[in-house]
C-alpha cells in the first residue's frame, strides 16, 4: 500500500494480547516484570496467523491498529538492543496484512516508563535516558521497516496523566528524528491523560503534513470496563453497568468508590447524548484543524458486558464517530487470559465474531 494513500483508512481491528500487555501485573515480583520466557515466545510465535489477517479483511475492516511493548522488541538488559525475532514477526504479520489489503498501524503500546495501567518508579518523561532510547527505538524500527511504506507508526499508546509539554517535547523529537531517515511515513501522535478527548486540546498541531492525531473513547468507564480487574473502583463494586443505563446507578458506583458523584449528572440517561457530551473536544478539534486527520484508535467494551449492551455502544459510538467525519479502530480482535481486561471481539478458538449486530455496530452499518 503506497504511503501517500495510507491515512484513507475508515474502520479498523485492533490487535492486543500478541506482542503487548506483557508483565504488567502487579501479583508479579518486580524482578519478573521485566522477564520473557519460553512460554512467552512460544506465543508470540503461534498467536495470530496469516488466517487472523484474512479473517479480519473478510469482515469488512480496512486496516489494522497492531500493538507491541518496548520490553517485547528490545532486550531489557541491553538497551538499543533489539530481538531480530520480534522484528520477524512483525515484518510477516504486517505483510499478511498488506497482502489482505488491510493498512497497517504498528503502535508502541507499552514504553519503558510509560505503562497506561501500571505506574513505574521512573517514568518516561522524567529520564532523559529513558527518552533517548524511546527515540531510539523508533529510529530501529523505521530502518527495519524501510521495505514497508505504507505502515504507519504510532509513537505511544495512552501517555499518562502528566504535563502536556513534556509530551509535546518527545512528541517533536520523535518525529524529527524520524524525519530524518523517512521524510515520507505516516506517523500517529495523541495526547496525554490516557488518549482522553478532552486533552486534545494540550495536544502539540505538528507543521508536518504526515502526522495523523488519535485518541481514544471508555466511556462511561463504569460500563466499559464493569467488573474489570486491572482498575480499582471497577473491580471493588463488582457489579453489572447496563447501557443505555440509569445515571442513579453510575452515581451509587461513583460515591461507593469515592469517585466524582456528580460525573453524570445532567444526562436522563446513559446513552448516546451522553456519548456525544464526552465526544465534543474531537469534534472540536477536526472542525478546527480541517487540513489534519484525526483518528479515534481505540475503543470498546470488556467481554462480559452483556452482548446487547456491548453492540448498542458500539453502534451509538460509531454513529457519532461517522457523523462527524473520524475514522476508527475497534479493540479490539482477540484477548489473552493473563490480559485483565479482555475486550476481545471474536471466539477464542472459532476467531468468528461473537454476534452479526456486533460486526455490524464495529463496521458503523446500521
Amino acid at each position: 500500500m503506497d504511503a501517500k494513500t495510507f491515512p484513507d483508512f475508515r474502520r479498523g481491528m485492533g490487535f492486543g494480547g500478541w506482542l503487548t500487555n506483557y508483565k504488567r501485573f502487579n501479583v508479579l515480583p518486580q524482578a519478573w516484570r521485566t522477564r520473557l520466557t519460553i512460554g512467552d515466545f512460544v506465543h508470540f510465535r503461534t498467536y495470530l496467523t496469516e488466517a487472523d489477517a484474512r479473517n479480519v479483511a473478510a469482515m469488512g475492516f480496512d486496516h489494522v491498529r497492531v500493538g507491541f511493548d518496548q520490553r517485547v522488541l528490545e532486550v531489557e538488559d541491553k538497551p538499543g538492543t533489539y530481538r531480530e525475532e520480534i522484528f520477524d514477526l512483525l515484518d510477516r504479520f504486517a505483510g499478511w496484512c498488506e497482502a489482505c489489503g488491510l493498512g497497517v498501524v504498528l503502535n508502541l503500546h507499552k514504553a519503558v516508563g510509560n505503562y497506561c495501567d501500571v505506574d513505574e518508579p521512573v517514568r518516561l518523561l522524567e529520564s532523559a535516558a529513558l527518552q533517548d532510547r524511546f527515540v531510539a527505538l523508533w529510529e530501529a524500527v523505521e530502518r527495519r521497516f524501510a521495505h514497508r511504506p505504507g505502515v504507519a507508526f504510532e509513537l505511544l499508546n495512552e501517555v499518562r496523566d502528566v504535563d502536556p509539554a513534556l509530551w509535546n517535547a518527545l512528541a517533536a523529537r520523535t518525529v524529527e528524528a524520524l524525519r530524518r531517515l523517512n521524510p515520507a511515513r505516516w506517523l500517529v501522535v495523541g495526547p496525554t491523560r490516557w488518549n482522553n478527548p478532552c486533552a486534545l486540546p494540550g495536544m502539540a498541531v505538528l507543521p508536518d503534513p504526515r502526522v495523523a492525531y488519535t485518541f481514544h473513547m471508555y466511556e462511561p468507564s463504569a460500563f466499559t470496563h464493569q467488573r474489570g480487574v486491572l482498575q480499582a473502583a471497577h473491580c471493588f463494586y463488582n457489579r453489572d453497568m447496563p447501557y443505555p443505563g440509569d445515571p442513579d446507578r453510575y452515581r451509587d458506583h461513583a460515591r461507593e468508590t469515592g469517585l466524582d458523584p456528580h460525573a453524570y449528572d445532567g444526562f436522563a440517561q446513559i446513552g448516546r447524548d451522553y456519548l456525544a457530551h464526552v465526544l465534543r473536544e474531537a469534534f472540536r478539534w477536526k472542525a478546527a484543524h480541517p487540513d489534519k486527520r484525526l483518528w479515534c484508535g481505540e475503543f470498546g467494551t470488556i467481554r462480559h458486558a452483556r452482548p446487547a449492551w456491548r453492540e448498542a455502544w458500539m453502534r451509538d459510538t460509531t454513529d457519532l464517530l461517522r457523523a462527524h467525519g473520524i475514522p476508527w479502530c475497534v479493540w479490539n480482535y482477540l484477548s489473552t487470559p493473563n490480559d485483565g481486561n479482555r475486550f476481545s471481539l471474536v471466539d477464542d478458538d472459532t476467531r468468528r465474531i461473537l454476534s452479526p449486530a456486533l460486526l455490524r455496530a464495529c463496521l458503523g452499518e446500521a
